[in-house]
């Protein structure tokens, strides 16, 4: 974050007009203490001193009541703008890390685990509350309204002014000490926290794995021991908090002790004061203390806020820093739309790319893919061809070498156009728990009706599959398409496609594993929808790579030839090895 405001900065700076209420508010508060102990002085000091009547103090204890009221309303409003202070910063800051996640590069979003990304965007920010609600408001506060009193003591008593001045460094000077503490506790706890959160997750959406390979107790285990993790991460900063309000409570205490002791000489020893003096400096003292012990607890709450807030910035800055504007695989720079004459010429040169250091390369030379071109990639599992596609689709950054879509490079295209062009098919789409309409419409950006909904689904070969449901479209399908086969899956998948109607459609290949008669509905579709579109498939079947305009035949990662069916056959021994087990049926 070198160079960079803090998240805390940026929060407050958006929050100018708050901070201004919250000093104004404080001065008033300030002002209405003081009125209200100068009020109580006197009235005790005639009714029970100078024994007036009742009658003669009415109008006083009055005014001290409507003070005492003033004093009431202005606190609540001190704590109403915090309030709304925290739901401002928490709002900005939740919509900081779900953009963040939006906009992530591929490698970024498959880093660390859902559940810690989950307990980031909802706990940590959740617990930012209490920096905006309490902390800074006590902090204003602070920096105000003890300041007032103790010019008003010094005006009434010096002797008692100096006492509390020597006094109240020793409140602040703890709170930071303990604060240090909080903070680094806080930050473990919030480790253990998405970890404990990334392992439970992860449990449960494996629970039936866990359970088929007999590792379910041994996982229950390591959930309970990641949990204790966070309960002891807690205590220790309960344990914190306890300390602290012991040696606050007992530094105030004793300040109050020393200040009515002096007091109490100077009256009733010396007397060199009067009752009413005294009484009104005495009255100061408490709530001059209770301010500092206040700001000690909330600056407590603040640290563990600081600390959750820190997560924040944290994954934020380390997403940012994987994803530099010069390293950016697409979104952060605007380019018109001009440059998508679509179907596009793609243009692969010398593209070279590795998911980590000594891991699996893929090097790919140099690739022309004309537009409206039906594109095979074809090789053994584990060749680098659903790699290829993540790479044309700019879901992955190459390492080296360039990827042209009409002549200019995607690094920088505007990711929300390059989209909207794009339908990318895997063998396992996603599903969402909703209606069938709803899983159809999220294929396009825009609102499109009813009717074009229904013609999409039919296009797809989902018409026959809808009409035997009792709800039709409105049918709910369960979350990551319980409920439906493989193929209606993939035909959902396809009807998104034809509602969006994309220039550049991307194929995983989904119409493996299904049955002959479902692959045979998907591939008329898929025929129809690539008309007018520039197709790359990762082909698996005989079928589609004969039928391809151009094979790219990987091996290894490396791109080994490419050209027609028949002309890989009779010029790569290896092409046309992969093709007679496919034709003898031997899986590849």
């Amino acid at each position: 974050m070198k160079g960079k405001r803090s998240l805390i900065a940026i929060q407050m700076t958006a929050q100018r007009k708050r901070l201004i209420y919250l000093t104004f508010i404080s001065l008033a508060l300030g002002a209405a203490i003081v009125s209200q102990a100068a009020l109580l002085a006197e009235a005790v000091q005639r009714i029970f001193v100078e024994k007036a009547s009742f009658s003669s103090v009415a109008l006083l204890l009055g005014i001290l009541l409507v003070v005492m009221a003033i004093r009431t309303l202005l606190s609540y409003g001190n704590g109403t703008v915090g309030l709304h202070m925290a739901a401002t910063a928490k709002k900005n800051m939740r919509a900081a890390v779900l953009q963040n996640f939006t906009h992530a590069s591929m490698p970024s979003s498959l880093q660390g685990q859902t559940g810690g990304k989950v307990s980031i965007a909802l706990d940590a920010v959740d617990e930012a509350d209490s920096y905006f609600s309490q902390y800074m408001p006590r902090m204003v506060e602070t920096v105000i309204i003890p300041i007032l009193i103790l010019v008003v003591t010094f005006t009434q008593h010096i002797n008692s002014g100096i006492i509390m001045l020597v006094t109240a460094p020793f409140i602040p000077i703890f709170m930071i000490l303990v604060g240090l503490k909080t903070k680094n506790k806080s930050e473990e706890k919030y480790t253990q926290l998405a970890e404990f959160a990334g392992t439970f997750l992860d449990s449960l959406q494996g629970l039936v794995t866990l359970k088929i390979f007999g590792r379910a107790h041994r996982q229950q285990q390591e959930i309970e021991r990641s949990s204790l993790r966070y309960r002891d991460a807690t205590m220790d900063i309960l344990k914190i908090a306890f300390t602290n309000t012991l040696m606050l409570e007992s530094i105030v205490m004793l300040s109050i002790g020393v200040v009515a002791l002096e007091l109490a000489i100077q009256l009733l020893v010396f007397k060199s004061m009067s009752f009413h003096t005294a009484f009104f400096v005495l009255l100061l003292v408490p709530e001059f203390y209770s301010l500092l012990k206040s700001s000690g607890t909330a600056f407590h709450n603040g640290r563990t806020s600081m600390g959750a807030i820190r997560k924040v910035e944290t994954m934020l800055a380390d997403t940012n820093d994987r994803n530099d504007l010069k390293d950016q695989p697409i979104g952060l720079r605007t380019f018109p739309k001009k440059l998508f004459p679509m179907p596009p010429a793609i243009e692969l040169d010398n593209v070279r790319f590795q998911y980590a250091p000594d891991s699996f390369e893929l090097n790919t030379g140099s690739i022309t893919i004309g537009p409206g071109d039906h594109i095979a990639l074809a090789g053994h599992s584990g060749s680098g061809k659903t790699t290829l596609l993540h790479l044309i689709a700019g879901l992955l950054k190459p390492v080296s070498g360039a990827i042209m879509v009409n002549g200019n490079p995607l690094t920088q295209q505007n990711e929300t156009i390059w989209f909207e062009h794009i339908s990318y098919i895997t063998q396992h789409p996603y599903i969402f728990a909703g209606t069938f309409a709803d899983n159809i419409a999220i294929g396009t950006g825009r609102k499109v009706s009813r009717a074009e909904i229904e013609a999409a689904a039919a296009d797809a070969g989902l018409s026959k599959v809808v009409s035997q449901l009792e709800r039709g479209l409105d049918t709910p399908v369960g979350e990551g398409g319980r409920g439906l086969s493989g193929g209606e899956k993939q035909r959902l998948a396809v009807a998104r496609a034809f509602l969006k109607r994309p220039s550049i459609i991307l194929f995983d290949e989904p119409t493996v594993g299904l049955d002959l008669h479902t692959e045979r509905i998907l591939q008329h579709s898929i025929a129809t929808l690539a008309k007018s579109a520039t197709m790359i498939t990762v082909a698996h079947r005989l079928y589609t790579i004969r039928h391809a305009d151009n094979i790219l035949f990987m091996d290894h990662g490396v791109l080994v030839g490419s050209g027609h069916h028949d002309e890989l056959m009779k010029r790569l021994p290896a092409y046309a090895e992969m093709v007679d087990v496919q034709r003898k049926g031997v899986p590849g």
